[in-house]
């Protein structure tokens, strides 16, 4: 296995690519071999989220399932703050209960992501994907056990390249998101940044992946 991208929601089945495919509830498809799933703050219908939670909870238990997510927070947006609170809560416990890692969707609200970060005093790896904010939020969040996971943004912004480069070995993993570049490409603009060769950065994300990561499998 050479490339993992820790947050896709398009599955390549590619062979040297280890995917971790975004799944939702409503929209589970068995065939992915490595998922994450979780309640989005966009998709957050009430009368739904016992259900959702329940599906989570069981999908939780098998091995391809590597971590619970994308959820969050997200000022932006109207569903109601309290509410994407306790649904991501839910989500946060579920995490802790079955030793997961969860993947962060977060948009305007990482002072709250780190206060019930704290307060809930969640001990499993936390992953912020698709980050594009500034040195000091990105310090903040790593001097409170968060992990950052860039894709997207670091293709667009050639602002992000000091933020990337300010960022601990051992605190990022790489993802496409959305956007039609492979993983490939944002591995060697990250090299690139990291001034570093791809096998160099192949052994990073290996490591990070195997700390993280305790029941997947990156051979």
């Amino acid at each position: 296995m050479q490339f993992f991208n820790l947050h896709t929601h398009k599955f390549t089945n590619q062979p040297d690519v280890l995917e971790l495919v975004n799944q939702y509830p409503q929209d589970f498809v068995e065939n992915i071999p490595f998922y994450s799933i979780g309640i989005h703050p966009w998709y957050i219908v009430e009368e739904q989220i016992e259900a959702d939670l329940q599906l989570i909870e069981s999908k939780l238990q098998e091995k391809n399932c590597l971590a619970i997510g994308e959820c969050g927070l997200d000022k932006r947006i109207e569903i109601p703050l309290d509410l994407q609170q306790s649904v991501f809560e839910k989500q946060l416990a579920l995490a802790e209960k079955y030793q997961k890692p969860v993947v962060i969707h977060c948009v305007a609200a990482f002072q709250e992501v780190i206060e019930i970060k704290k307060r809930l005093n969640i001990s499993v790896p936390i992953i912020i994907h698709g980050f594009s904010k500034n040195e000091q939020i990105a310090k903040q969040l790593i001097a409170n056990g968060f992990y950052l996971s860039f894709g997207k943004y670091l293709l667009r912004n050639p602002e992000l390249e000091t933020v990337f480069q300010s960022i601990p070995n051992d605190k990022f993993f790489l993802e496409t998101d959305t956007v039609e570049e492979t993983i490939d490409e944002v591995y060697a603009l990250a090299a690139k940044y990291k001034n570093i060769d791809i096998e160099s950065l192949q052994n990073i994300i290996q490591q990070n992946f195997n700390t993280i990561f305790k029941d997947g499998r990156m051979d």
